[in-house]
């Protein structure tokens, strides 16, 4: 009788034994190195890391404050916009090599980046189309291919590769070019460089060549300039409105339209990019194309196995 209640009572204590770290379940991360599992208690996990923190992360975030400020300035100060906006462009590159250096490669970080990369484009083309309207339809098919490539590419990677696939490990057997282009990080950035370096010489454009911009050619009156500049002005002593300037004042008008840039710059720096961005483009396309094909694979394969298990079933 000693000897069963003694059995049981080990067998209630081996049962509310509580488990410590070595007995916790793991997993195996995308770098090889296990985890603890989300059902491990919070007492047997490792020190919490703060991903938003990150150092790339935080070049990321400064990245958006600075295409904001761009985007503030784009519709008058072109000279203002295109600094920021090609120091938004320029720090692309410098988070990716503060994520190798620190070791702090996150998915969460390719994701913001990608976003930027494509967010800021896109509203520099939709500036692009209201300044040249006839070749509206250009820029917003451009948009739509940037968007579109890069999000199938992206699903089809997680998709088709798992959730610990990088959307930049291309196989040379599914496309040579676009493992070029991913893997190789001096044509990426030559690559990606240059095609913004295209848009901004537009963008510098549609305020100095009339050729593009015959609008330019029209002039305001002193009489009718000082009355506007009269009836817009707004007088305020801060030093928040003296840092950031109000782009839409009438005087901020008069501004852009005396300060007139010269055109030679910006028509090199387009012919140079030009070449460049049509390649970037033609990328675009390769790259959807690939994506919906390895997706269409998928999606065969699937099929195939479903049809075959209805067949056993049948």
């Amino acid at each position: 009788m000693s000897e069963r209640r003694t059995r049981r009572q080990a067998a209630l204590a081996a049962a509310n034994e509580t488990p410590t770290k070595s007995d916790a379940p793991r997993d195996i991360g995308e770098n090889g190195d296990a985890h603890v599992s989300a059902a491990t208690p919070k007492t047997a996990a490792g020190p919490a890391e703060n991903i938003f923190l990150f150092w790339p992360n935080l070049i990321g975030y400064f990245r958006i404050v600075l295409a904001i400020a761009s985007l503030y300035y784009m519709p008058l100060h072109p000279r203002t916009c295109s600094l920021l906006y090609s120091i938004s462009c320029l720090l692309d590159a410098l988070d990716g090599y503060a994520a190798r250096h620190f070791n702090q490669s996150t998915r969460f970080g390719a994701v913001l980046d990608m976003v930027t990369d494509r967010c800021t484009t896109s509203c520099l083309l939709v500036f692009l189309s209201s300044a040249f309207p006839r070749w509206a339809i250009v820029f917003q098919g451009l948009i739509s291919l940037d968007f579109a490539s890069h999000y199938i590419h992206m699903y089809a990677t997680l998709a088709m590769g798992g959730s610990a696939e990088s959307h930049k490990n291309v196989d040379k057997s599914r496309s040579w070019l676009l493992n070029l282009y991913y893997t190789n990080k001096t044509v990426l950035f030559i690559t990606c460089a240059l095609n913004e370096l295209f848009f901004i010489a537009l963008y510098l454009l549609s305020f100095s060549s009339p050729l593009l911009s015959p609008q330019l050619l029209q002039t305001v009156g002193e009489p009718k300039a000082a009355a506007a500049i009269q009836n817009g002005a707004q007088v305020n002593s801060s030093i928040i409105s003296q840092l950031f300037t109000n782009p839409y004042s009438a005087a901020a008008l008069e501004m852009a339209r005396a300060n007139k840039m010269d055109s030679t710059w910006p028509w090199i720096l387009a012919g140079v990019s030009a070449p460049v961005m049509i390649i970037k483009n033609v990328l675009n396309i390769v790259q959807l194309v690939k994506a919906s094909k390895w997706l269409a694979e998928g999606d065969v394969e699937a099929r195939r196995i479903a049809a075959l298990a209805k067949a056993k079933k049948g």
